[in-house]
């Protein structure tokens, strides 16, 4: 049985074309996997601190000079990590804000990007250390950005690194692309997506 782990990062609950392809995975998942697990975590709906100074002590200071704001940073993010840690498949949906990704899904990646916990230093470099993982990046992108290795795309490239930092290297991405498009872009690109995603399970 494997443990798959979803973080949505949509603001919007209602219309989220990132939601709809999350919503096709589980469906298709389950009905492929029945013995599996599936977790849910809603950034939209329960999004995390950004980090501060608590987090960072919280990482940093002995437990005894912790403040009381220090040791629940440290809770959250251990549990944050523990989830992902526990996870052999991670899925992440994704709007494209601005070119790059949502605040919440960057707090997030912010508390679970941990040195000695999920990744460590070397003396030939930094070694990630959630090897064996895979990963499904859901996105949805008002323009086209794939296959023209196009400079406003600071989505893909970012969280491709971030990923393989922690030793996640199996990375698939599929794109809801032109969804603020005039005409039938809207439909077949979140169309050609679901499609994709119908193929993962």
């Amino acid at each position: 049985m494997s443990r798959v782990l979803v973080i949505e990062s949509s603001a919007r609950q209602q219309g989220s074309v990132s939601r709809q392809l999350t919503e096709a995975f589980i469906q298709q998942w389950k009905i492929a996997h029945p013995g599996d697990s599936i977790q849910v975590r809603d950034l939209g709906q329960q999004p995390v601190p950004h980090l501060d100074g608590n987090l960072l002590g919280g990482w940093m200071k002995p437990a005894e000079e912790q403040s009381a704001a220090e040791q629940a940073a440290l809770v959250r993010s251990n549990e944050l990590t523990a989830e992902l840690q526990a996870a052999d498949v991670l899925v992440l949906a994704v709007p494209m804000y601005n070119f790059a990704i949502p605040s919440t899904l960057k707090a997030w990646i912010d508390h679970v990007l941990r040195a000695g916990v999920t990744f460590k230093y070397t003396e030939t470099g930094p070694q990630g250390l959630l090897t064996g993982k895979r990963a499904y990046v859901l996105t949805a992108r008002g323009g086209v950005y794939s296959g023209d290795g196009s400079s406003f795309d600071h989505q893909e490239p970012y969280l491709r690194q971030a990923l393989g930092f922690i030793g996640i290297t199996d990375v698939r991405f599929i794109h809801a692309e032109g969804q603020a498009l005039s005409g039938d872009a809207p439909v077949q690109g979140l169309s050609t997506a679901k499609a994709q995603v119908a193929e993962i399970a």
